[in-house]
């Protein structure tokens, strides 16, 4: 199975946007690491906004 280029892309722009992390630093990522630090900043995300 592979992993939709698109969320991938998504991934990256999630990280960066929200870490300010270069693309090579994202991409040296292992898979599941990338997708954590997504999950965790969605978390953060979504407390942030419940929280005002």
């Amino acid at each position: 199975m592979t992993y939709a280029t698109d969320r991938i892309h998504e991934e990256i722009a999630y990280i960066a946007y929200h870490f300010h992390w270069s693309l090579e630093d994202i991409l040296d990522l292992e898979h599941h690491d990338r997708r954590r630090y997504a999950e965790q900043i969605a978390a953060l995300v979504t407390r942030a906004t419940a929280e005002r």
